[in-house]
C-alpha cells in the first residue's frame, strides 16, 4: 500500500426562407465543429463522457444515492450568475451545489452551471444566510476567483461536466489522462489546478513501481486466496513544483480504491495510481482524480520499469531506477485547439 519515503460549460415565404437559413446554419456549425474536433480530441472527450458517467453511478452507489457535493469555506468565487441568490436559497451548501449539479447533469450540450456559491453562516451571512448563487466560469479550469480567507463568508465549489476537468500527466512513456473530481475533493482539485498554472512541475514525478504481479487480473479483481502484495499494484510519485510553497491538503472523500483511482498519501504532495481494487485498504485515502481507461497502458508500462528493493517505514517496496518526470498540462477544448492552430 502507499506509504512515504520519510514518514501528494408573417408570409409562408417568409417562414420558409427562415426554415433554409435555418438548415444552412447548422450544416455550416457542424462542418466548422468536426473540423475543430480531431480524432485523438474527440475519442477523449468521447471517453470522458462514458467515464464520467460510470465514476458518477460508482460514487452514487458508495454515497447511498446523493454522489459527493462538497464546496471550500471562505472562498467566493466571481463570475456571470445563471440563478441569482437573493431570490434562490437553500438551508445547506449541499442543496445549492447539487441545484448546480443538475444544470450540468445532460448529455445535449455544456454545463449551464459551472460553480456555486454558498452563504451559510447565520452570523456573519445576516440577511444573506442561504443565499445560493449559481454561475458560469469563462474558464472553469482558471475560476475567477473574488475573495478568500477567515474574513470571507462564502463556501464555493465547482462542477466539471462531461469532457470537462480532463488535465494530463505528460511521461516518457505517454500521458496519463486524469479526470479530477472537484465535487468530491474540491481542495485538492483546486491545488492541482495550481499546478497549471505554474511555468514548470520540476520535481514532479513518478519514484515507486508496483506492479500487479499474479495477485490481481488485468480488470484490477484480485485473485482468489492470493496475498495482497508485495508486489501492491501502484505507482507512487510526487506532485509538488520545487521552490514552491506547500500546503497540507485536508482529509475529503475517501471512498474505495479502484483501478485507475488517483489519490494522495496521507496529505499530499505524495500520490499514487493504482492498478488495481484495494477493497482492504477501507478507505482510507482521498481520491481526487480518475485515469481515463486506455490510459492505464502507460499506468502499467510504468509499474513494470526496473527497481530496487527498499523499506519504508518496515514495509517492503520497489523503487524504480529511474523516476519517471511528470509534467502537468490541461487537455485542450475544441476551441482552444481552433484559437492556437494546432
Amino acid at each position: 500500500m502507499p506509504r512515504r519515503a520519510n514518514d501528494v460549460e408573417p408570409g409562408r415565404f417568409t417562414a420558409t426562407a427562415l426554415l433554409l437559413i435555418g438548415l444552412i446554419s447548422c450544416v455550416i456549425v457542424y462542418a466548422v465543429i468536426s473540423t475543430i474536433l480531431r480524432p485523438q480530441d474527440r475519442r477523449l472527450v468521447d471517453s470522458a463522457v462514458r467515464f464520467t458517467e460510470g465514476s458518477r453511478d460508482h460514487d452514487a452507489a458508495e454515497e447511498g444515492g446523493g454522489g459527493c457535493c462538497r464546496g471550500i469555506d471562505n472562498l467566493e468565487l466571481w463570475g456571470p450568475a445563471v440563478k441569482w441568490g437573493t431570490d434562490f436559497k437553500f438551508n445547506s451548501s449541499d442543496g445549492c451545489c447539487k441545484a448546480c449539479k443538475v444544470m450540468c447533469s445532460g448529455n445535449d450540450g455544456p454545463c449551464l452551471c459551472d460553480s456555486w456559491v454558498f452563504c451559510g453562516n447565520k452570523d456573519a451571512c445576516g440577511s444573506k444566510f442561504g443565499e445560493c448563487w449559481l454561475k458560469k466560469q469563462k474558464d472553469v479550469l482558471v475560476p475567477d476567483r473574488q475573495g478568500g480567507g477567515e474574513k470571507v463568508m462564502w463556501t464555493s465549489g465547482l462542477i466539471f461536466g462531461q469532457g470537462q476537468g480532463i488535465v494530463g500527466f505528460e511521461t516518457e512513456h505517454g500521458v496519463i489522462h486524469v479526470k479530477l473530481h472537484p465535487e468530491c475533493a474540491p481542495h485538492s482539485v483546486y491545488y492541482i489546478l495550481s499546478l497549471l498554472t505554474l511555468r514548470h512541475c520540476a520535481g514532479c514525478q513518478f519514484h515507486r513501481a508496483e506492479n500487479r504481479g499474479s495477485y490481481w487480473d488485468s480488470e484490477g479483481n484480485h485473485v482468489k486466496n492470493a496475498p495482497f502484495g508485495p508486489p501492491y499494484a501502484m505507482i507512487q510519485g510526487i506532485l509538488h513544483a520545487e521552490g514552491n510553497m506547500f500546503i497540507p491538503i485536508p482529509t475529503e472523500h475517501c471512498p474505495t480504491i479502484r483501478r485507475g483511482s488517483v489519490a494522495w498519501v496521507g496529505s499530499g504532495p505524495e500520490f499514487f495510481i493504482s492498478l488495481a481494487n484495494h477493497h482492504e485498504w477501507k478507505q482510507s485515502y482521498t481520491v481526487f482524480g480518475s485515469v481515463l481507461p486506455e490510459d492505464m497502458d502507460v499506468v502499467e508500462t510504468i509499474a513494470v520499469l526496473p527497481t530496487r528493493a527498499d523499506v519504508w517505514n518496515s514495509v517492503n517496496v520497489s523503487v524504480l531506477e529511474k523516476p519517471v518526470s511528470v509534467t502537468v498540462w490541461r487537455m485542450k477544448t475544441g476551441q482552444e485547439q481552433e484559437e492556437t492552430g494546432s
